[in-house]
């Protein structure tokens, strides 16, 4: 596969998940009330745990993204 290919993949990948990761964020911030009632229907949890539970998911999305998308993009960027 050629590099132009790989990068442009990981271009989009990157864009397509800091865009994700940028939506969730903004949901959580702006209507916590909300998503916390909605989720907890499905699951229910003390908001204790709940919040510790949503922290720790935003950030291991977010060192897989790094890790996994962001980082070979750069990696690719550099050696293209």
């Amino acid at each position: 596969m050629a590099i132009e290919t790989l990068t442009a993949f990981f271009m989009w990948c990157s864009i397509i998940g800091v865009g994700i990761y940028a939506l969730t964020a903004l949901m959580f911030l702006t209507a916590p009330d909300l998503i916390y009632r909605l989720q907890t229907q499905w699951l229910p949890l003390p908001r204790d745990t709940y919040n510790t539970v949503i922290f720790s998911y935003m950030g291991a999305f977010k060192i897989v993204l790094i890790v996994f998308v962001i980082a070979p993009y750069l990696s690719l960027l550099i050696i293209g």
